[in-house]
């Protein structure tokens, strides 16, 4: 971590209470560096601490997002997406809702991709049943399931080839 990063911590001090909003919803939000050169990590840590993450978890966000670039937060508590991306722009933070898996009609990707149930599965690690299920709408895939079948849909070579990688001659 840089130092100066350190410093403006320790400055910062202890802080007994963060005046956090009174009402929400959680969310999840990525973070990235600003168009300032060096963003105010302190009074971004103090945005996040308000919608409910303990200052700890702030700190290594802010940590993170120096680090790295970016860093996605989970908020207990935001009571309007808008005015915490204000905030954190005011500190030098750009920041944007990351939004749920959307829905993914299993049997229109798979026709798409020329399939048959058999191939499909094969190819993407998925159980025959579970596929029949989900085109017949006897079930819905869970959030990991649509976050691979969107992934799936988005670029079925590469996601095959992560699957299954090609074998060495």
């Amino acid at each position: 971590m840089d130092s100066s990063l350190r410093a403006d911590f320790a400055r910062l001090g202890q802080i007994r209470a963060v005046d956090r909003v009174s009402s929400g919803s959680p969310a999840v939000f990525v973070l990235r560096l600003g168009a300032s050169p060096r963003p105010k990590t302190v009074d971004g840590a103090l945005v996040l601490a308000r919608r409910g993450m303990t200052l700890l978890r702030a700190k290594r966000a802010m940590e993170e997002l120096v680090d790295t670039g970016r860093s996605f937060v989970d908020l207990p508590m935001v009571e309007d997406a808008s005015a915490l991306t204000d905030e954190l722009a005011r500190a030098g933070i750009a920041a944007a809702p990351v939004q749920p898996p959307r829905p993914v009609d299993v049997r229109a990707l798979r026709q798409r991709l020329g399939l048959s149930r058999e191939q499909f599965a094969t190819r993407y690690g998925l159980e025959i049943e579970t596929l029949r299920n989900w085109e017949s709408g006897r079930r819905e895939p869970d959030t990991a399931a649509r976050s691979y079948l969107q992934a799936i849909a988005n670029d079925p070579e590469r996601v095959e080839q992560a699957y299954a990688p090609t074998p060495s001659a």
